[in-house]
């Protein structure tokens, strides 16, 4: 079954189409994968280093390096070992924690957070521009579709990295 038919949602079987969205996810996770190399290629990062900068680009605030392990999924020394890296480059901060002396915070500077949005200036605008083309109503479907995604994902994750 191609993916570039025309026809419209009407004309798919409900098999049909559930085989299209899983077809398409995994080309868009391969895409997204290609585009993320190429991101960081571009930035002189390593796939991983940008993962951990967007996640940290979505938090309220400075996160803990067990946090980062949490997020990226990334073994505790691994983590560290990640932020060490980012700090050496200059893209991440460290501070104490006010509330545990013995830990530290770590959130991204000011400039590394300017120099990777002025990055995502033109990648933006054109996924901006696929979105624009769906109602409020389709946006909020697919808002929802990869939320719940996303925690399939991190539950089955956790899963396979526990051994079930």
């Amino acid at each position: 079954m191609s993916t570039d038919s025309p026809r419209s949602g009407e004309e798919w079987t409900r098999a049909e189409l559930l085989a299209r969205v899983v077809t398409e996810s995994q080309r868009h996770y391969a895409d997204y994968s290609l585009f993320n190399q190429a991101m960081a290629d571009r930035l002189h990062l390593h796939p991983t280093d940008m993962q951990c900068i967007a996640l940290l680009d979505m938090e309220p605030g400075p996160v803990s390096t067990g946090d980062i392990a949490r997020l990226t999924g990334l073994t505790s020394g691994s983590a560290t070992r990640l932020v060490d890296r980012l700090a050496k480059a200059g893209i991440v901060e460290r501070k104490a924690d006010p509330l545990d002396r013995r830990r530290s915070l770590v959130s991204l500077n000011t400039e590394a957070r300017e120099r990777i949005s002025t990055a995502w200036e033109t990648p933006g605008r054109a996924f901006g521009a696929v979105l624009d083309s769906y109602s409020d109503a389709e946006l909020a479907v697919i808002a929802d579709y990869l939320h719940r995604a996303a925690e399939v994902g991190r539950a089955q994750a956790e899963r396979l990295t526990s051994g079930g």
